[in-house]
C-alpha cells in the first residue's frame, strides 16, 4: 500500500504531523559549504535539539548514499528520489512506520530549509503497523528489579516508575524542577515540547534530598575547579550570563565527568548518559530472574498500567504521561482485562 505524503510549505515535523506555524523565516546557509554542514548551520540556528540534529544528517547522508549522488546537482528533482528511498526502507529495509516517518521528516528538511526546493506528493510504499501491547511489569518485579540496583541507576528508575517519565525526561531534570514540598516534578521540553506536571512519590524524598546533596558538592568543586556551567536551553545564557552557574539550573543527574559540548566547545559537565541507566536495568533484570524484556520505557508502561489497576482515571493518567491524545493512554486499559479478554480458561472448569 502506498501512502501519500504532504510536504505542506508551513508544515515542522518538530512540532507534530497536524501543527501548523503562521510564519516561516528563510535561511540561507553557507554557501560554500559541505550539505551535511547547511543542514547543521540551519538545524542550529533553528533550536533543534542535538539528537534530531544527528538523526537528521543520518538520515540525510544514507539518502545520499543510496542514489549514489556524486554532485549537488543530483539532489534536484527530490520528489521521486525521496519516493523510491521511503519505499525501499518499507520493501527491503523492513523499518518501523515511524522510522519511516523519521526519514521522511528529514528529507523534507533538507529540501524545504537548506535547498529550498519543494516536494510534491510523494507517493512511497507505506511500512505496516502492527499492534504492540506495551511490556508490563507487576508489582513484585518491579520491587524485585529495584531491590538488585543501587546508588544512581536505583533513584533514576524509581522515578521513572514512580513518576511515569521517559527516560531522556528523567536524565535532563534540573534541581529547580523539583517540587518537595508540593510533592511534583516539572517536565520541561517534553515529548512535543510541552511542559506538564507528575506525581513525586512520597518515599522517594529523602533518597532524593540526599543525592541531591552528593550532587550540591560535586557542583561546588566543579565551581571550585572553574568550571560549574550547564548548558541552558535557547537563549537563557545570552539573558541570564550567570544562570548556568547556579544551584537550580543543575542536572539532578549529572555526569560523572567533565566533556566538551560538541557544538560550542566548551567544556562542562552534562547529564548523566542513557546508556548507563539502560545497562544498569538490563543487569538488574538478570539479576531478579525477570524473563520479559525490560527497557527504561518499561517502567513507564508499568506506571500508567498500575495506576489503571488502582482505578485512577484515564484523563488523569493521559496528564501525567503527557499524552496528547487520550486514545494513545488506552492501550494500557488491556490490563483491566485479567486472562487475555477477561474470559476464564475452560481447563479451570475440569476437576483435576
Amino acid at each position: 500500500m502506498k501512502q501519500e505524503y504532504l510536504s505542506q510549505p508551513n508544515y515542522d515535523p518538530r512540532l507534530g504531523k497536524e501543527s501548523r506555524i503562521a510564519t516561516r523565516e528563510t535561511i540561507i546557509p553557507n554557501p560554500k559549504a559541505k550539505i551535511l554542514d547547511q543542514v547543521r548551520e540551519v538545524m542550529r540556528y533553528k533550536h533543534y535539539s542535538l539528537r534530531t540534529e544527528r538523526s537528521y544528517c543520518d538520515w540525510i547522508r544514507r539518502y545520499i548514499h543510496f542514489h549514489q549522488m556524486k554532485t549537488r546537482v543530483e539532489l534536484d528533482n527530490g520528489s521521486p528520489k525521496v519516493e523510491s528511498f521511503l519505499s525501499h526502507l518499507s520493501v527491503k529495509g523492513n523499518v518501523a512506520v515511524s522510522t519511516q516517518n523519521q526519514a521522511f521528516n528529514a528529507l523534507l528538511f533538507l529540501y524545504r530549509e537548506v535547498l529550498h526546493q519543494s516536494l510534491d506528493k510523494v507517493q512511497a510504499v507505506r511500512s505496516s503497523r502492527l499492534p504492540r501491547i506495551p511490556v508490563v511489569l507487576g508489582i513484585e518485579e518491579v520491587k524485585r528489579i529495584i531491590g538488585v540496583m543501587n546508588d544512581t541507576p536505583q533513584i533514576a528508575v524509581k522515578l521513572l516508575y514512580g513518576s511515569g517519565l521517559r527516560l531522556m525526561e528523567c536524565l535532563r531534570m534540573r534541581v529547580k524542577d523539583l517540587d518537595f514540598d508540593m510533592r511534583q516534578i516539572t517536565v520541561r521540553d517534553g515529548k512535543g515540547c510541552k511542559d506538564r506536571y507528575t506525581v513525586m512519590a512520597a518515599n522517594l524524598v529523602s533518597p532524593l534530598r540526599e543525592h541531591l546533596n552528593s550532587v550540591k558538592i560535586l557542583h561546588e568543586n566543579d565551581l571550585a575547579n572553574g568550571y560549574g556551567c550547564v548548558f541552558l536551553p535557547g537563549a537563557l545564557e545570552r539573558k541570564y550570563p550567570n544562570a548556568a552557574k547556579e544551584w537550580g539550573w543543575q542536572y539532578v543527574f549529572p555526569a560523572r565527568s567533565i566533556s566538551v559540548d560538541p557544538r560550542s566547545g566548551v567544556q562542562r559537565r552534562h547529564h548523566l548518559d542513557e546508556a548507563t541507566i539502560n545497562k544498569a536495568i538490563k543487569i538488574a533484570a538478570t539479576k531478579a530472574g525477570i524473563n520479559k524484556r525490560v527497557s527504561s520505557h518499561t517502567f513507564r508502561h508499568s506506571f500508567a498500567t498500575h495506576l489503571l489497576q488502582r482505578g485512577t482515571d484515564i484523563r488523569t493518567i493521559q496528564a501525567l504521561l503527557g499524552h496528547e491524545d487520550v486514545s494513545t493512554t488506552m492501550i494500557y486499559t488491556h490490563v483491566l482485562k485479567l486472562g487475555g479478554q477477561g474470559v476464564p480458561s475452560p481447563l479451570d472448569d475440569l476437576a483435576m
